[in-house]
C-alpha cells in the first residue's frame, strides 16, 4: 500500500510540472466545447397520446358468436412493429415530406432519420401510448407526429380487416374443397347402396331383417297354399261321379261348352284382369295364372276332340245349381293354387339368393362402414367450416361498425414553441468536465514523455545504483514568493474556468427560457 501511494504521488508530482500546459488546453477545450454547444441547432419535439380501448361492450355480448382475438397482444405488437421501412415511406407521403427531397440519397437519409427519431412508448397495462418526434422545424415535427397518429390508427384497423379478409378467403377455399369431397363421398355411398340394395335392404333394414321377413312371408305363403290345396282336394272329392249329359252335336266345335272347365277359365280370367291392374306381365302371379288358363284350354280342346269322335252328342251342363257352384269354386281354388305356388317359388328363390350372398355380407358391411366414416368426417368438417365462416363474417361486420377496439386520441399532436434539445444547461457542465479531463490527460502524457526523478527511491529503482544521499534546496524568500504567485495564478485560472463554464450554463438556460 505504501509503494502504491508513493507511486501515485510520484505521478502527481510529475503532472504538476506541466500544470500550465494542462490549464491552457482545458481553457481551449472548454471554450471550444461551449461555443459548439451554443451553436448546436435547436430541435423541437411534438408529441401525442393515444388510448386504445379494448374493453368494448360488444366483446362480452359477441362471446361465442364472433372471433375474440387477443386485442391487448395485437396492440402491443403493433406498437413495436409500426416503425418499419414501408410505414416510414407511407408516413413521408402522408406528411408531404417527399416534396422537399431531391434525389434518392436525400430520401434514404430522410428515411434513416425518421426511423431513428420516431418514438412510440407505452405505459404497459393502461394501453396508453406516447408518440413523439424531434425536428429542427416545429411545424414539420407536428406534421410528422400527426401522420404517425393516423398511421397508428389505420394500421390497427386495416390490419384487423386484412386478417379477417384473409381468414374469410381461406375458409371459403376450404369450404369449396370440402363441398367437393362431400359430394364425391355422397356419390360413392349412393352407388354402393344401389349396387348392394338386395343385401342392404329397403327402408334401412339389414340382412338379418330381410332374411327373417322372407322366411315369414314364405311360411305364410306355404300355409296359404296348403289351405287352398286342401280346399281344392275337398271340392274334387265332392264332385267325383258327376258326369255331363250328352246332347246333339253342334255344327261349330268352338261353341261346345264344358261347364266345369269354362267356369274355371272364366274365374281365372277375372283374376288375371285384377292382377294386371296391379302388376306387370312379368309378375309371378300373372305368369302362373296365364299358365293355368293355357292348361285348362288345352284340356278343354282335348275333351272336345274326344267328344266329337264318340258321336253326335255334346256336353251339356248339369241341371243341379249346387254342383255348378261347386265347380266354379273348384276353378277358383285351382287358380289360387297356381298363384300361391308361383309366389312360394319366387320367395324361395329370393331366400336362396340371400343365403348365397351371405358370404359377401362382412365385406359389404366393412365397405359401408368405411364409406359412412369418410362421409361423416367430410360432413363434420364442412359444417364446422360453414359455422366458422359465419363467425368470420360476423367478426368482419363488427369490425366495420367499430369493432371491439377503439383508438382515442387523448392529446393531439402539439406545436412546440420551445426547443426540447439540445439540453445546453446539462451539456455545458459536461463540456467543462470533459475539457478538465483533457487537460489532466495532457499533463499525464507530458509527464510520461519527459519524466523526472522526484525522490531518492525512484532514482534508486530506475537506475539500480546505490544512492548515497540527497542535497536539499532551501528556497530563499524571493523563490518562495514566486512559487506562491504561481500557485495563486494557477488556482485563479482554474477557478476562472469553472466560473466561465457556470456562467455559460446560466446564460444558455436563460436563452432557452
Amino acid at each position: 500500500m505504501e509503494e502504491l501511494l508513493a507511486q501515485i504521488f510520484g505521478y502527481l508530482r510529475g503532472m504538476w510540472r506541466f500544470r500550465w500546459w494542462g490549464l491552457v488546453l482545458t481553457w481551449i477545450a472548454g471554450v471550444a466545447g461551449g461555443v459548439a454547444i451554443y451553436l448546436m441547432p435547436d430541435r423541437y419535439e411534438s408529441s401525442a397520446r393515444i388510448f386504445v380501448d379494448t374493453q368494448s361492450v360488444l366483446r362480452p355480448l359477441m362471446s361465442g358468436l364472433a372471433v375474440q382475438p387477443n386485442i391487448d397482444q395485437q396492440v402491443a405488437i403493433l406498437s413495436r412493429t409500426l416503425i418499419t421501412r414501408p410505414n416510414v415511406e407511407k408516413l413521408i407521403t402522408m406528411a408531404d415530406l417527399d416534396l422537399t427531397t431531391g434525389d434518392a440519397a436525400e430520401r434514404e437519409a430522410l428515411i434513416a432519420q425518421l426511423t431513428k427519431g420516431l418514438r412510440i412508448s407505452g405505459t404497459g397495462r393502461d394501453n396508453l401510448f406516447n408518440l413523439a418526434y424531434q425536428d429542427h422545424h416545429p411545424e414539420r415535427a407536428r406534421q410528422i407526429v400527426q401522420a404517425l397518429v393516423s398511421l397508428f390508427v389505420e394500421s390497427g384497423l386495416v390490419g384487423k380487416q386484412q386478417d379477417s379478409s384473409s381468414a374469410r378467403r381461406f375458409i371459403d377455399e376450404q369450404i369449396a374443397s370440402y363441398e367437393q369431397k362431400l359430394a364425391e363421398a355422397e356419390n360413392r355411398l349412393k352407388d354402393f347402396r344401389l349396387r348392394n340394395m338386395g343385401l342392404l335392404g329397403d327402408g334401412g333394414r339389414d340382412y338379418v331383417s330381410q332374411l327373417a321377413d322372407l322366411a315369414g312371408r314364405l311360411s305364410q305363403a306355404q300355409l296359404e297354399l296348403k289351405e287352398v290345396e286342401n280346399s281344392r282336394d275337398s271340392l274334387r272329392r265332392q264332385l267325383v261321379g258327376e258326369e255331363p249329359v250328352l246332347l246333339a252335336q253342334p255344327s261349330n266345335p268352338a261353341a261346345v261348352s264344358i261347364p266345369e272347365i269354362d267356369g274355371r277359365i272364366d274365374v281365372l280370367k277375372k283374376n288375371l284382369d285384377a292382377l294386371l291392374q296391379r302388376y306387370t306381365e312379368a309378375h309371378p302371379d300373372v305368369t302362373g295364372t296365364r299358365s293355368v288358363i293355357a292348361q285348362l284350354e288345352a284340356q278343354k280342346q282335348k275333351e272336345v276332340e274326344a267328344m266329337q269322335q264318340t258321336g253326335p252328342t255334346v256336353w251339356a251342363p248339369n241341371a243341379n245349381p249346387v254342383i255348378q257352384q261347386m265347380k266354379i269354386s273348384l276353378a277358383d281354388a285351382e287358380a289360387r293354387v297356381a298363384s300361391l305356388t308361383a309366389r312360394v317359388q319366387e320367395l324361395q328363390a329370393r331366400q336362396n339368393q340371400l343365403r348365397e350372398s351371405s358370404e359377401l355380407l362382412p365385406k359389404i358391411e366393412a365397405e359401408q362402414t368405411q364409406l359412412n366414416r369418410d362421409y361423416e368426417i367430410h360432413k363434420r368438417n364442412y359444417e364446422a367450416l360453414v359455422a366458422r365462416r359465419e363467425s368470420a363474417s360476423m367478426t368482419m361486420e363488427m369490425s366495420a361498425q367499430g369493432g371491439i377496439t377503439e383508438f382515442r386520441v387523448i392529446d393531439p399532436p402539439s406545436l412546440p414553441t420551445k426547443p426540447a434539445a439540445p439540453n445546453r444547461a446539462l451539456l455545458m457542465p459536461l463540456a467543462g468536465l470533459v475539457a478538465l479531463g483533457v487537460g489532466i490527460a495532457l499533463t499525464f502524457l507530458l509527464s510520461q514523455l519527459r519524466p523526472a526523478f522526484a525522490d531518492i527511491r525512484t532514482l534508486r529503482e530506475i537506475t539500480g545504483l546505490p544512492v548515497l544521499g540527497a542535497v536539499s534546496m532551501i528556497p530563499d524568500p524571493g523563490t518562495a514568493r514566486a512559487a506562491r504567485r504561481s500557485l495563486v495564478a494557477f488556482g485563479g485560472g482554474l477557478a476562472s474556468f469553472v466560473v466561465v463554464i457556470a456562467g455559460m450554463t446560466v446564460l444558455v438556460q436563460v436563452l432557452q427560457g
